[in-house]
């Protein structure tokens, strides 16, 4: 029986621990590697080795930064009185792409999953509390916290914890600041004869004046 050379299976069985990747995908990527110059080999090689070491979470939102602070806790045009409580950083990407929203953010790198053992103290909620009580208690104070989990079983069960998490400090503190959550239903195109019945309750829900 025909085997690939052991350093291309590795590199294979690499591919295939990704999510998503089966062994056909990972097989070809190996492949397509072979086939890259040597150079651009040599230079995805030392870019994936220096990913851990360059790549540190901001001392403030805790966005993936190279800097102790990212660009968008840095950038002094940011409203800093709003900040999007967001599951992890390819979310606050989806915001930024499309330059709907000039606040800042907090990243939780994560989402109450019981299931999967996951709990409060296991992703970076403490840390969203403790900042908004400093921003609120030191003058500059947060005005609103949008809860932007997915809307999902974990991400609305992550929402609702940190949404009395914060309450309890704004009776605590005597602080006003609004809390909010991502309205969500229909999206633009959609038609409704493929709309399930909760998306379509949450349409309702959320509708507006026309």
């Amino acid at each position: 029986m025909a085997k690939l050379p052991a350093q291309l299976q590795n590199v294979a069985l690499f591919f295939e621990r990704l999510p998503g990747i089966g062994a056909k995908t990972a097989n070809r990527l190996a492949f397509y590697l072979l086939r890259m110059p040597e150079q651009d080999l040599k230079l995805f090689a030392e870019s994936i080795a220096q990913l851990k070491s360059s790549t540190k979470k901001c001392k403030i939102c805790l966005n993936l930064t190279e800097t102790d602070t990212c660009n968008i806790c840095a950038d002094l045009q940011r409203d800093k009185t709003r900040v999007t409580v967001v599951e992890d950083v390819l979310d606050l990407l989806s915001f930024e792409q499309g330059n709907i929203y000039d606040g800042i953010y907090h990243v939780l790198h994560g989402k109450i999953d019981p299931l999967n053992h996951v709990g409060p103290d296991d992703i970076y909620i403490s840390p969203l509390i403790e900042r908004i009580r400093a921003k609120s208690t030191n003058g500059s104070a947060v005005r609103e916290v949008i809860l932007a989990t997915n809307p999902d079983m974990e991400g609305e069960a992550t929402a609702m914890y940190i949404r009395n998490q914060l309450q309890e400090l704004k009776e605590k503190h005597n602080l006003t600041f609004t809390i909010t959550r991502l309205a969500y239903g229909l999206p633009m195109g959609a038609n409704l004869e493929y709309a399930d019945y909760m998306t379509l309750g949450k349409a309702l829900e959320n509708r507006n004046a026309f």
